[in-house]
């Protein structure tokens, strides 16, 4: 009887350790494949960041050249200047040659109406404002904040050199235009000289929102003009019209003293004929002449109009 019990127990504990293998086997596997897809997770993340890295470098690289510059820093102007409602050819024109011969070309140029108008420059470097927002380190962080600063110093040197506002008068400066706002509120807090010391030189540094405000004023300028246009085109026309008019009617009022004259210069005549016909009347009646003188015949289209007499019986002209 013993025996059998512990058989018995045995076998139970046989199957207990069984089950708990089993389940702590399940619990490991399930584990492993759940570590597998967070390090497949991971590695996705990584590759993730790599690509966002290359692109980030990329991006700098672009940056760091002129002309890297100002092919990317134009494309962000002028789908700024499209989203503000501006049309190429109408408010803003690209890489115009102001001066001839390519001395000055900036990147955009507003018309701002009366034949002015403002240069806008896009090329300013944004590489060492990108390091400075990856760091995280102050000193880092700082150090690269006082490139930029430089960085935006010697751009504006160079494009107060080009005097652009010899043939763009608009403003008597240039728009240096940055594309994001946050790396000029940077430079400004950076070096609290820098706005002073860009306006001296007539450089107006600005982001994509400033650029809204100045680009606003070219398109309301713009409208204005085209509204004055308008008004003087309008007025032209009133004035040609008035002329026609005025001509119009010194025909008319020719053509009435012409016909007045006429129809004065017809009385006199039916009236001399009448006198005549009055003295013809005793010598036809001395020649038994058996038939009478017919009666002068007046047109009553020409009797009907009432014409104003002189004191000579001939008819008064009219004014004009």
């Amino acid at each position: 009887m013993t025996s059998v019990v512990i058989t018995t127990a045995a076998v139970v504990v046989a199957l207990l350790l069984a089950g708990a293998l089993v389940f702590f086997w399940r619990l490991y596997t399930d584990s492993v494949r759940r570590a597998d897809a967070a390090l497949a997770a991971v590695e996705a993340e990584r590759a993730r960041a790599r690509e966002h890295q290359a692109a980030l470098r990329r991006y700098e690289v672009a940056f760091a050249s002129v002309s890297g510059r100002g092919e990317l820093g134009e494309r962000v102007l002028v789908e700024t200047a499209r989203a503000l409602g501006l049309r190429e050819g109408l408010h803003f024109t690209v890489q115009t040659d102001l001066a001839g011969g390519g001395a000055a070309r900036p990147d955009l140029v507003l018309m701002v109406g009366g034949g002015r108008r403002v240069p806008v420059d896009a090329k300013t470097s944004m590489a060492v404002w990108a390091e400075a927002v990856e760091t995280d380190d102050p000193a880092e962080r700082a150090e690269a904040l006082r490139v930029h600063v430089r960085n935006i110093r010697a751009r504006a040197g160079e494009l107060a050199g080009r005097g652009y506002e010899r043939w763009a008068d608009a403003i008597y400066g240039t728009v240096m235009f940055v594309p994001s706002d946050a790396a000029v509120v940077a430079a400004m807090d950076t070096d609290p000289t820098l706005l002073s010391w860009l306006l001296d030189r007539r450089v107006f540094l600005c982001g994509p929102t400033g650029f809204a405000v100045v680009a606003s004023a070219a398109l309301f300028a713009a409208t204005e003009r085209a509204l004055a246009d308008d008004v003087d085109r309008v007025r032209g026309q009133a004035a040609r019209a008035h002329r026609s008019a005025a001509a119009a009617v010194d025909a008319v009022n020719l053509t009435s003293t012409h016909l007045r004259n006429f129809l004065s210069a017809r009385r006199r005549e039916l009236d001399a004929l009448e006198s005549f016909r009055a003295a013809v009347q005793p010598l036809a009646e001395a020649a038994s002449t058996p038939s009478a003188l017919p009666p002068v015949r007046r047109e009553d289209d020409l009797t009907a109009l009432d014409l104003p007499s002189g004191p000579n019986g001939q008819a008064e002209p009219t004014a004009g």
